[in-house]
């Protein structure tokens, strides 16, 4: 277990989920990566996708945020529909990839200065993020540094206020720890609850069980589809048999994806 495990516990706004998908559908050719997804995720909660490599979760994510268009099926991203303000919802919302985007040939303050232009931040409103955001990653003083010469765990970091620079409602993560290690990624989901406490609904993607045991709920991806989700125990018991009466997440995942079909 990481850290203050308190993550979901910002108010929800009563005015709709913050990511409300059906039917969601992509295909390549002939072969179908997101196959008919329907799922909300409402605002303030930590929500985790999980699924093998190829299970279809970063398509997904790039149909959530916009940079790809989905083959059938409707996507509604902090009550707008995604399709059709596809640029005004990308500028409320966050995306940390598993490859950091940084210029990694700039410095830390660079690349703070080069995230607040895209997002368009006038200078009172970027001193005031780029204050807090040097305090958050435990980077202030380190401002000049080239962010070559950081440690993966630091450039996580500086890669998460880059994605937070613009104070986004919504923020993705996708596989944001995978190298990173144990004590890093401790540090990294102190950081996590931290802007869920402050009421940012995070969608995160990984690959630890004992990060997924802290989102306030799961969702399991395999072969294009969900095949279970609900709170963390809720989907450990999903997977619960007589000679396994207490699974570990670990176990409903092996179970849950062992005795998932194939799509038709």
């Amino acid at each position: 277990m990481f850290g203050r495990a308190t993550p979901g516990r910002a108010p929800v706004d009563a005015t709709g989920p913050a990511v409300s998908v059906r039917g969601l559908t992509k295909t390549f050719g002939a072969f179908t990566a997101v196959d008919d997804l329907t799922f909300d995720v409402a605002r303030g909660e930590v929500f985790g996708f999980l699924g093998p490599n190829g299970s279809g979760k970063t398509t997904t994510i790039r149909m959530l945020t916009g940079t790809l268009l989905p083959t059938a099926g409707t996507i509604d991203v902090l009550g707008t529909d995604v399709a059709k303000a596809a640029a005004s919802i990308q500028r409320r919302i966050g995306y940390l990839s598993q490859r950091f985007s940084l210029f990694e040939d700039m410095t830390v303050d660079e690349n703070l200065r080069f995230y607040g232009g895209v997002y368009g931040l006038d200078a009172a409103t970027f001193a005031e993020r780029r204050a807090y955001v040097l305090e958050m990653a435990g980077l202030t003083g380190r401002e000049g540094e080239l962010t070559a010469n950081l440690s993966t765990g630091w450039k996580q970091r500086l890669a998460l206020g880059t994605a937070t620079i613009h104070s986004p409602e919504l923020l993705f993560l996708d596989e944001p720890t995978s190298g990173v290690d144990p004590v890093a990624r401790r540090r990294f989901w102190d950081l996590l609850y931290d802007l869920a406490g402050r009421g940012v609904t995070l969608f995160v993607t990984t690959h630890y069980m004992d990060e997924a045991t802290n989102c306030s709920r799961l969702a399991l991806m395999y072969r294009g589809r969900i095949v279970a989700d609900g709170t963390p125990r809720e989907v450990r018991m999903s997977a619960a048999t007589a000679s396994m009466p207490d699974p570990t997440l670990e176990d409903a995942f092996v179970a849950l994806i062992g005795g998932s079909s194939p799509p038709q």
